[in-house]
């Protein structure tokens, strides 16, 4: 560029610096861009190679889930201070591989629900502020509340050779073993919970039922309200045509809401009880009324060991049992459709072969009887 356009450019009232920053945010933004497109490409390319070998990939998914599961119920038992450990690490491990899978299904919105949000919140607390009282009773709220419950209503499975399944049942289940053993089992809790001379327990506390209803259900009860403002902004304000332009993209509601409606059950008809147009609004309100009476559960369940205890076999039991059904019930079911639809896709190629050979011959046929009449 020559001084003249230079001079030209700057003398519009910009300043060198302004003209600098301005190119340098265009700049940023098309290499954001870029970037953004790299990696939605390279996610669709991993989960179709997955779906390539989704029969290998299963029986290495059920090898690894046994041994795992073995592994940590003997971690469990051995060195229960070190799985707020395990945790972290497959959090920080699977979710995101659960992001690029979901990104090629279009299920990548789910990640907005409030077991995500909750499960955030456990990391920060366990990394950053495993000493903070308060902070750990919201979180021991969030795990043996909503995410805890979700597992028994909304029928979680553990199926080995699924690690979408897997991952679904340790993202409600795992949070709830981790401050199960934080509040009972780890040494370091017990000498801070109950240090030498000290007439009462001190941290949490526990004879302080005001300080326990305060911090495990009304605080809890907040930062649910403010995730459910946040999802309503998200979901049906900021990306509401993304929806409209684009059936194919789920979220929980939609989900919920066609298997309820082909279901026919209990919760398709509650929520039509103020009309179809206000189904989302029941939605809301349903969850709200789930999560209120299982944070006030938590309350007990903080208190008593024994009732800990019982509740933790409760979640392990459940999710084996809904495995169970699902294996059972459900996976014969779609190896049948799987095959239906195999079949279906062999048959039409022979069709096609069959009606263009067929057309050949009657071509040929057409062609004698045009000589033999010559």
């Amino acid at each position: 560029m020559s001084n003249n356009d230079e001079h030209g450019e700057y003398s519009n009232g910009e300043s060198p610096v302004k003209v600098f920053r301005d190119r340098s945010k265009e700049m940023l933004s098309k290499q954001a861009v870029h970037t953004k497109e790299m990696l939605s490409k390279q996610a669709v390319m991993i989960a179709k190679q997955a779906e390539e070998h989704e029969r290998f990939i299963n029986k290495v998914t059920h090898f690894l889930g046994v041994l795992g599961f073995g592994g940590f119920c003997f971690l469990l038992g051995a060195r229960p201070q070190d799985i707020p450990y395990v945790y972290c690490f497959f959090y920080v491990t699977f979710v995101p591989l659960r992001w690029i899978y979901y990104k090629f299904k279009k299920w990548h919105y789910y990640l907005l629900d409030f077991c995500y949000y909750a499960n955030t919140i456990f990391l920060v607390d366990l990394l950053f502020y495993p000493r903070n009282e308060k902070l750990f009773l919201v979180c021991f709220s969030f795990a043996e509340g909503p995410l805890a419950w979700a597992i028994i209503v909304w029928r979680c499975s553990l199926v080995f050779s699924s690690a979408d399944k897997i991952v679904s049942v340790l993202i409600h289940l795992l949070p709830g073993l981790v401050f199960f053993t934080i509040r009972w089992w780890n040494p370091a809790t017990f000498e801070a919970m109950r240090p030498e001379g000290a007439s009462r327990v001190t941290w949490p506390y526990v004879e302080d039922k005001s300080h326990l209803w305060t911090w495990l259900f009304l605080v809890p009860l907040v930062a649910y309200t403010l995730w459910q403002l946040l999802y309503f902004l998200i979901v049906n304000v900021l990306r509401r045509q993304r929806f409209l332009r684009d059936p194919e993209v789920m979220t929980s509601y939609r989900e919920l809401s066609k298997k309820a409606q082909k279901a026919n059950n209990i919760w398709w008809r509650l929520s039509g009880l103020l009309g179809d147009q206000n189904r989302l609004l029941m939605y809301i309100l349903l969850q709200a009324v789930f999560t209120v009476a299982t944070m006030a559960l938590t309350v007990p369940i903080f208190l008593s060991y024994e009732l800990h205890v019982v509740f933790q076999i409760l979640k392990v039991s459940a999710s084996v049992w809904n495995g169970g059904s699902f294996l059972l019930d459900v996976m014969p079911r779609q190896a049948i459709l799987k095959e239906k639809k195999k079949k279906k896709s062999e048959i039409h190629p022979l069709q096609n072969q069959d009606q263009s050979s067929k057309g050949k011959e009657d071509a040929k046929e057409t062609n004698n009887l045009v000589e033999t009449s010559d």
